[in-house]
């Protein structure tokens, strides 16, 4: 147990009114949550998440379902698309979008993170319409609201992938989206599954991790998340905020689980191509490491 010094103590202060701090409350302060930032381990994120199969399966779907949508977005409006990207990471989804002629506000927390997106822009095309902001997304609406070259103008689309699980209150950043998404806009969002976790440790034979309720991921090195975002509180969230869901895609739908390795997986073209097929098909895509969803007002 923790004491606090008599001499110490002061009525004006509320967080020393009392003199001491139980096991649980000391407990509750170590644990307390807050967002992510990977600039600790940006390297090993960019091995781990993009530096095999795995990442060409993630990047193979949400090219297909976003370019398929921006596109008929695109040619509707009759212009290129205003595009922010919240939490982007390496960004390799925003450059491609840049790289075909829309407007790409790129957004992370991380500076380490962000320098190497820009790296990566600049090996493609050093004149890509990109603005950059390091900052929790918290700060990004004061920082445009800042920048005159946008006249206030609101945003055709906004992707957030792989942030929601790793924000202390992932459901407020919906209210950030209906702020600056324009009317006939849609979000983009792709998260950890948590019934993934499940399934795999179900194939794997992990029953103690499953039956450990206090079970967590060293997270100082580890890119499982603790805190995942169910697919039913997303459901929940979009409704509230009157989004329709207009596509559903799983992200490595079989891939992960393949303790064994034969026939088509050692070709990983064949890979990428039966994902993409069983992406969208039920029941399989629910099976998903991670979902993608797009949704429009």
């Amino acid at each position: 147990m923790q004491t606090i010094p008599q001499d110490t103590k002061n009525a004006d202060n509320p967080l020393l009114e009392s003199a001491t701090i139980s096991p649980q409350q000391a407990l509750e302060q170590q644990d307390a949550r807050t967002d992510r930032n990977f600039d600790a381990i940006a390297d090993h994120f960019e091995k781990k998440v993009y530096g095999g199969l795995k990442g060409e399966i993630r990047l193979a779907v949400l090219r297909r379902d976003i370019f398929e949508y921006s596109a008929k977005m695109s040619e509707k409006l009759g212009r290129p698309l205003r595009i922010l990207d919240v939490g982007a990471g390496l960004a390799q989804i925003s450059i491609e979008l840049a790289t075909q002629g829309h407007s790409l506000v790129i957004n992370d927390i991380s500076a380490n993170m962000l320098e190497k997106a820009k790296v990566s822009a600049a090996q493609i095309d050093k004149a890509l319409d990109i603005t950059w902001y390091v900052c929790p997304y918290q700060d990004l609406e004061d920082k445009l609201n800042k920048d005159k070259s946008s006249n206030g103008a609101k945003f055709d689309l906004i992707l957030s992938h792989a942030l929601l699980e790793w924000l202390a209150e992932p459901a407020m950043v919906m209210n950030f989206f209906d702020r600056q998404l324009a009317n006939h806009g849609a979000i983009s969002l792709c998260f950890y599954n948590p019934a993934s976790f499940d399934y795999r440790n179900l194939i794997m034979g992990n029953f103690n991790l499953l039956d450990n309720t206090d079970y967590k991921a060293d997270n100082k090195k580890s890119l499982t998340p603790n805190h995942p975002v169910a697919k039913e509180e997303v459901d929940a969230w979009l409704a509230a905020h009157h989004y329709q869901t207009v596509l559903t895609s799983g992200l490595r739908v079989f891939h992960d689980y393949a303790p064994l390795k034969r026939g088509g997986h050692n070709h990983p073209d064949a890979v990428v191509r039966m994902e993409l097929r069983y992406s969208q098909l039920e029941p399989y895509k629910w099976l998903g490491r991670y979902l993608h969803v797009m949704a429009t007002r």
